[in-house]
């Protein structure tokens, strides 16, 4: 079985890891669009046909899954996508883990992009999830950029940036971006000891696996990892290989 995952840039990696980590008999067709990268400042109508056009790409290369490990591609395009392939096809989409934090934690932090964290979504999200806590957003100016380039000096500016305008007093920091599970070890060191990270990797993975079982088809993949740039046959990024999760995936430097 095939599944497809879908981002503009190294932000499928974590997922695509934990999938691969999950199932490793699952064949994985990673896509990127790095000539269009980053989609989040795009307008929305552009991000749509972006997207919709790579779940086509998908089903013309045998997926028989397609997961958005994007924010901005889940909240833009997620249900043009289920559209287009028809409910025969699962599509599974990322959101912010911002209810688990809330739940657990009276103070939170939601680390992402500038402009996600200025977005009209990421403030409904955290007025329909924040329930009592007290939710703010930190804009990581330049992280997922500089993830995107394999750049862990720039990488680790930018976190010290954020850590720096965080309060000292939240107890829950919110990965708001599919990137920056990449860094979560110099995330964590950056932030006061016993701060705790909430990510949705993990958690879009398992979805991902139920919803491929519960197709009831028989498995018949063998482990293999291609990957499409802008919809042609590539490989990742050299700047893959400097993350954990690039390594799994086969990345080279």
């Amino acid at each position: 079985m095939i599944v497809a995952l879908i981002d503009s840039g190294l932000g499928l990696l974590p997922t695509s890891a934990w999938v691969r980590k999950l199932r490793p008999d699952v064949d994985l067709l990673l896509q990127l669009d790095p000539d269009g990268a980053p989609w989040g400042p795009k307008p929305e109508q552009w991000v749509v046909d972006r997207v919709v056009d790579a779940a086509r790409t998908s089903l013309r290369s045998g997926a028989e899954v397609i997961v958005l490990p994007c924010n901005t591609a889940s909240v833009t395009a997620l249900e043009h996508v289920r559209a287009e392939v028809g409910p025969d096809i699962p599509v599974i989409g990322t959101v912010p883990a911002i209810k688990p934090a809330a739940a657990v934690c009276r103070s939170v932090a939601v680390w992402a992009t500038a402009a996600t964290t200025a977005s009209r979504y990421q403030a409904d999200l955290i007025a329909k999830f924040g329930g009592d806590a007290d939710v703010i957003g930190v804009a990581c100016h330049g992280l997922a950029d500089a993830i995107d380039r394999g750049d862990l000096v720039a990488a680790h500016a930018a976190i010290a940036s954020a850590a720096e305008r965080t309060p000292r007093d939240v107890q829950g920091v919110v990965l708001g971006c599919t990137h920056y599970p990449l860094v979560i070890d110099a995330i964590l060191a950056a932030l006061p000891d016993g701060v705790r990270l909430f990510d949705s990797a993990q958690a879009v993975a398992a979805q991902t696996i139920r919803r491929m079982d519960a197709l009831g088809r028989p498995s018949t993949g063998n482990g293999e990892v291609r990957v499409l740039i802008g919809g042609k046959p590539g490989e990742l990024p050299a700047g893959a290989a400097a993350f954990e999760s690039g390594r799994v995936l086969g990345a080279r430097g």
